[in-house]
């Protein structure tokens, strides 16, 4: 019993966090809006030399897309319909554009006739004049163009004797495109798009266990978070603004009051950041720059000799071995190990040249696992066990199979670790013709990899 509730206590610990011990228990107060997390990049921009006429007619959601429900059907949008009121706010609070209303200008205009009809009807005299309206030098187009639902999704979970726990994840997304066009001659000024994903997290406990006869203990707890639809779409338009004000600036369309050197260095720290995440692929993970280079690699490794009766031990094996891409995801290796294979009787020292293909699964991650297989020639270098010189000097042929998982650390060096198994023909190295089975052995060990030439970008990852 004791067992079971510390298990169900480190349970709740492991998913403990502030939603969980701080439940909604009595009705809040209003608040401000909150703030996203590009609402600080806005605020640091350098103040503009002129703020800009800007008008909004309309910027909507362009999906059609409803929300999803697991069960029947729902007539509530999945994206918030205020897109106009959100634009606004933002390109005001850029201080870069001075934004005029657009959006219900049949009110505004119904409004100004009224007064000018009152003035006439009982200020005949009074000369007062309305102000003529602002009009824009630019306007603001364009909407959100996608929402898709589970692009990725997924969790982990575990029980055992009763108690046990999961969590699970899902995630959206949102593309939104926006776009500045001048109003004197139509031309588009400057096109920017940015995507946002909208993350929903459960995590839930339980303990589901007899713990006397006709006595049932049982316990759940679970939180869910669900990323505001709002704040998503909100960090998203902020995004947009600011990447539209950077490159207005560096296509000249727009000046700072802090001259060209703050220019160049926030157009540097865009340029910096948005290459950075050009790299990454669709679900987050950093694509790497495929290249055609030839690459030469150091393996070290410690081989254990799986063979018949006897005792074996671990090793020492090291080797050279160059690489040729054959394409993006197959590449030729030729290896020059050294390796020693250790039993009860036997120590012996072995050359080894292999010829083999690596299948890369991931070739643009930084972080991806591989497979290989391939042939290779044993030469018995030692020829002795243990000082009986009448033991045949035993060469054999094999083929070796291995995974292995790299991490690139830049353009020029990578790192991985890998495990093989290795076949031999021959029954006697150990020193023992015994059975059926040929001996055999495994190795795991560490490569690094160095790229030989000039790197070389494929199109497809422009």
């Amino acid at each position: 019993m004791k067992n079971l509730l510390w298990c169900l206590v480190v349970l709740l610990t492991a998913s403990s966090c502030v939603t969980y011990f701080s439940p909604p228990i009595e009705t809040a107060k209003s608040r401000a809006g909150e703030t996203s997390h590009h609402s600080s990049q806005l605020q640091e921009l350098p103040e503009a030399a002129e703020p800009i006429v800007v008008a909004v007619y309309n910027f909507k959601d362009q999906t059609g897309q409803y929300k999803t429900v697991e069960v029947g059907s729902s007539f509530s949008t999945a994206v918030p319909q205020g897109l106009t009121s959100m634009l606004i706010k933002t390109l005001e609070d850029s201080k870069w554009f001075l934004p005029i209303e657009r959006e219900n200008l049949s009110n505004l205009l119904n409004e100004r006739n009224i007064i000018r009809q009152t003035r006439t009807e009982y200020e005949p005299n009074s000369g007062n004049q309305l102000a003529p309206l602002l009009y824009a030098g630019v306007l603001i187009e364009g909407g959100i163009v996608s929402y898709d639902s589970n692009i990725r999704t997924g969790g982990y979970g575990a029980r055992y004797f009763g108690v046990g726990g999961s969590t699970q994840y899902r995630e959206d997304r949102i593309t939104i495109y926006l776009r500045a066009v001048s109003t004197s001659t139509g031309r588009i000024l400057k096109n920017v798009n940015v995507s946002k994903t909208i993350l929903s997290q459960a995590i839930d406990a339980s303990l589901f266990r007899y713990v006397a006869v006709e006595r049932l203990m049982e316990a759940e707890t679970g939180i869910t978070k669900n990323e505001p639809v709002q704040l998503a779409v909100q960090d998203a338009i902020e995004k947009a603004v600011f990447s539209l004000i950077v490159e207005g600036l560096e296509d000249k369309l727009w000046r700072s009051k802090d001259g060209v050197e703050t220019e160049t260095v926030l157009i540097n720290d865009y340029k910096e950041a948005k290459e950075e995440e050009l790299k990454r692929g669709l679900y987050g993970r950093e694509r790497m720059t495929s290249t055609e280079d030839p690459q030469v690699s150091l393996r070290i490794g410690m081989p254990t000799l799986l063979d018949d009766i006897t005792e074996s031990s671990s090793s020492f094996s090291a080797g050279f071995s160059y690489h040729y891409k054959l394409n993006d995801y197959f590449t030729a290796v030729g290896d020059l190990n050294m390796t020693q294979l250790t039993a009860t009787r036997v120590k012996r020292n072995y050359l080894q040249p292999r010829l083999g293909l690596n299948i890369q699964f991931s070739p643009y991650d930084k972080l991806a696992p591989y497979v290989y297989g391939g042939g290779s020639y044993m030469a018995n270098l030692s020829g002795q066990l243990n000082g009986d010189s009448d033991i045949a000097k035993a060469d054999a042929l094999g083929f070796h199979y291995g995974a292995g998982l790299q991490y690139v650390i830049n353009d020029d060096i990578s790192v991985s670790i890998f495990m093989e198994n290795t076949h031999t023909n021959a029954d006697d190295i150990d020193g023992n013709v015994f059975g059926n089975i040929n001996d055999r052995f495994y190795n795991m060990g560490i490569q690094i990899k160095y790229r030989l030439g000039k790197k070389r970008n494929y199109d497809a990852l422009q």
